[in-house]
């Protein structure tokens, strides 16, 4: 009896580490923290996304306010279009909100920053923001300290 009472024990011990471990690769591949239902979608254009995914989060304040939802290239303006969907429980985005890609942690996963400004009126489903900071290249930084080093010697 006591052997297959630590059976039971084991069985119950592995369901409980398998159901641990789905929980926790659902949270770092950010499939259950937004679901795609409701919000509004925001478009902004950047000269580079650098590593930005889809999916990737929009945060405002370190919140999470929504998720990238589509990543294209824009032919006529030559840069890269990054719609933004936004939750409805934040609706209230001055149209003058500034949109920067940043990288969580020194080599972590860039995501959206929104920046709200001071405008009265919101943004509204559709709209595009205009003041961007594209995403900052790493090799390119480095490039320009090392010339910069090399003209100054």
């Amino acid at each position: 009896m006591s052997t297959r009472m630590m059976e039971i024990m084991v069985g119950l011990f592995m369901a409980a580490g398998i159901a641990a471990f789905f929980t926790l690769s659902m949270k770092v591949s950010n499939l259950a923290s937004f679901s795609g239902d409701g919000g509004y979608y925001v478009n902004a254009s950047f000269e580079n996304v650098g590593g930005l995914q889809v999916r990737s989060p929009v945060k405002a304040g370190g919140v999470t306010v929504g998720r990238v939802a589509a990543i294209e290239y824009d032919n006529q303006i030559y840069q890269a279009k990054v719609i933004m969907q936004i939750d409805d429980a934040f609706n209230q985005f001055p149209t003058d909100t500034s949109a920067s890609i940043l990288t969580a942690g020194l080599l972590g996963e860039q995501y959206i920053g929104l920046q709200p400004g001071a405008e009265e009126e919101y943004l509204q489903d559709g709209d595009i923001l205009q003041l961007t900071e594209s995403a900052m290249v790493l090799e390119r930084l480095i490039g320009q300290f090392l010339y910069s080093k090399a003209s100054g010697e």
